[in-house]
């Protein structure tokens, strides 16, 4: 039995620092908040969360090879696949083949999918102000330069 376990009171259980647990729980409720206000306004255009997180990519410019968009998605390979063929089937999406390397297929955001983007980007952003406050805060920003640290981390 470790030293911290010979201090604890019969049937109480381990609960780790709450420094962790408390940033851990806070960026689940955030993820929470941001699935909330986020679903609704995807699914008005007819894309999925994860359709929504291919679309930002593609929306950040350049072609994306399928194996890029996996993982910049955190999505299995196939899963990745079908939710590209839905955005291409929606027209929010387009495949090319590379012109560097002929043997490579890079998908690209379309202009009804760039449109999309627009769109939902205004709502959220409109919703999130009225939530957090004006977009161009200090701590807007600080928060994004911290949340991205801990994406890269990730």
């Amino acid at each position: 039995m470790s030293e911290p376990e010979s201090r604890r009171a019969p049937g109480s259980v381990f609960i780790p620092a709450p420094r962790v647990t408390g940033l851990v729980e806070l960026l689940d409720r955030l993820d929470r908040a941001v699935a909330t206000a986020l679903s609704p306004v995807t699914s008005a255009e007819g894309v999925s969360r994860d359709g929504w997180r291919v679309l930002l990519m593609l929306a950040r410019g350049g072609g994306r090879s399928m194996g890029e968009i996996a993982s910049h998605t955190a999505l299995p390979a196939p899963t990745a696949t079908r939710v590209v063929d839905k955005l291409v089937a929606s027209r929010l999406a387009f495949r090319r083949t590379d012109p560097v390397d002929r043997r490579r297929v890079l998908v690209h955001l379309a202009t009804d999918g760039r449109a999309v983007v627009e769109r939902v980007c205004g709502r959220v952003e409109r919703r999130a102000g009225e939530a957090i406050g004006a977009s161009h805060t200090p701590e807007r920003a600080q928060l994004a330069e911290l949340l991205e640290v801990l994406a890269v981390r990730a």
